[in-house]
């Protein structure tokens, strides 16, 4: 991608917009970094990129900012309806975000992974199974690593994992893979992208552009990413759970298993997968089909499964207390992955849900919370719309307890009403932003107060 002598300008600070704009000014270009908070409201050190001599710009962003501007390079947590980006793209200057940057410097392949939930287990588990086959891996995205900055480390000759969201692909026009997967598709972000279509379009953008040399892998078991077939210009490959595939990774007699060209490869047990939960069969399907299609061995794969032990905040077990055990599920941000999380325990659960409201239907995770958990503890924004639907669903009033904005007043609920057999379990069905900056941050917080605690 040239940019030597280009005026660049980066919107939204952040992991993306830092990356965007050093890589921007490292390749010859003139760059601003704006974001629409004042400096004093950003949890950044903007040293380094002074330093560098990149311009900064905070606050109110107007028209001017645009002046002889060449690339729009956008943040994910930045919406393209906003005006500097709607006019940007009135005055016929290129929009892009940083994804696509990534995918212009790229010199090596690209196994692309999106969906509702999964996609970081997925991809960390993708990251390992190409490593076990390739001596160049490079793993980024939507994973804490921007994935410009991946794309340049690796260079030609390795191989890239990227986690891809739905805000990543809005500014996307000739994003690439040489591999994409689609986990799932369930309601989230839907402040954001307004409609549950308008949601689904944005996760199909990942194989657009792909080709007959190109591969997609899709989960059979959801009806609305099987149906992504008839879009796709490239080979399909399916995983699944509940079906026995002529092509594709599958579950038989217990073991997962792929099949490709008419040969069988026997991979491991579901009861040896490090990974527990029959959401993480599938992610451990999905990743598998992936790396296989990469070029991994099956003798790798199998390897690797039995060894990896999952990421953290995604139902990590973090201390049992008094014979309580704790887990922290901070990554469940949308109720479909706090449903997940439930089905994976026998019940007892004493659940804290509840942050930063995503508004969306509660219903069917309500209907399992009746089933599995015994005590409903709620924090933040969504403590009063989840108690008024949970008793209107039928769950005892006298067992939800409301602990306003406090981590530590909720687990101290929590330890004060918990026995065996019962868990205490974090698996919010929420994003974090009314409390703290990220799920990351929150599920910290919550390992700490769980481990502090006498």
């Amino acid at each position: 991608m040239e940019l030597q002598n280009k005026k660049v300008l980066v919107i939204g600070a952040g992991i993306s917009g830092f990356a965007a704009a050093k890589i921007s000014k490292k390749l010859g270009a003139d760059v601003t970094l704006s974001d629409a908070k004042v400096e004093s409201d950003l949890k950044y050190n903007f040293d380094e990129l002074r330093e560098l001599g990149i311009n900064l710009s905070f606050g109110k962003q107007t028209e001017n900012l645009l002046d002889g501007v060449d690339l729009v390079i956008v943040s994910p947590a930045v919406p393209l309806r906003i005006p500097i980006l709607q006019a940007a793209l009135n005055k016929k200057i290129s929009v892009i975000s940083e994804v696509e940057l990534a995918f212009n410097l790229a010199k090596s392949p690209i196994c692309a992974v999106t969906g509702t939930n999964g996609k970081t287990t997925t991809v960390t588990l993708l990251g390992l199974l190409l490593e076990s086959q390739f001596d160049n891996v490079g793993v980024g995205g939507n994973i804490g690593v921007a994935l410009s900055e991946v794309a340049l480390e690796v260079g030609a000759g390795g191989i890239i994992a990227a986690e891809i969201s739905s805000y990543q692909m809005e500014a996307t026009n000739n994003f690439k893979p040489h591999i994409s997967a689609i986990l799932n598709v369930t309601p989230d972000h839907l402040k954001r992208h307004g409609t549950m279509e308008v949601y689904q379009a944005m996760k199909e953008k990942i194989f657009a552009q792909e080709t007959a040399d190109d591969f997609l892998v899709l989960n059979y078991d959801d009806k609305k990413v099987r149906g992504m077939k008839d879009r796709a210009g490239c080979k399909v490959f399916y995983f699944s759970r509940k079906k026995n595939l002529d092509e594709g990774a599958f579950i038989r007699d217990g073991k997962l298993i792929i099949k490709r060209n008419g040969k069988t490869y026997e991979l491991c047990t579901i009861d040896e997968l490090g990974i527990k939960g029959g959401h993480n069969v599938e992610n451990a399907l999905a990743a598998s089909m992936t790396a296989f299609l990469a070029g991994v061995t099956a003798e790798n794969i199998c390897k690797v499964l039995k060894s990896f032990q999952g990421v953290e905040h995604r139902i990590e077990f973090v201390r049992e207390i008094d014979g309580v055990k704790y887990y922290n599920d901070s990554k469940a941000t949308n109720t479909d992955s706090a449903i997940k999380a439930l089905e994976t325990f026998d019940g007892h659960i004493n659940l804290i849900a509840g942050g930063d409201d995503k508004l969306t239907d509660l219903t069917e995770f309500l209907q399992l919370v009746n089933q599995r958990v015994d005590n409903l503890i709620l924090v933040g924004d969504a403590a009063k719309r989840f108690k008024t639907d949970a008793i209107k669903n039928g769950f005892d009033a006298a067992k939800i307890f409301d602990a306003g904005y406090s981590m530590e007043k909720a687990i101290d609920i929590a330890k004060n009403i918990s026995s065996p057999p019962q868990i205490v379990l974090l698996s919010p069905a929420c994003a974090s932003f009314d409390m703290y900056d990220n799920f990351e941050e929150r599920g910290k917080d919550f390992k700490r107060i769980v481990m502090e605690m006498i």
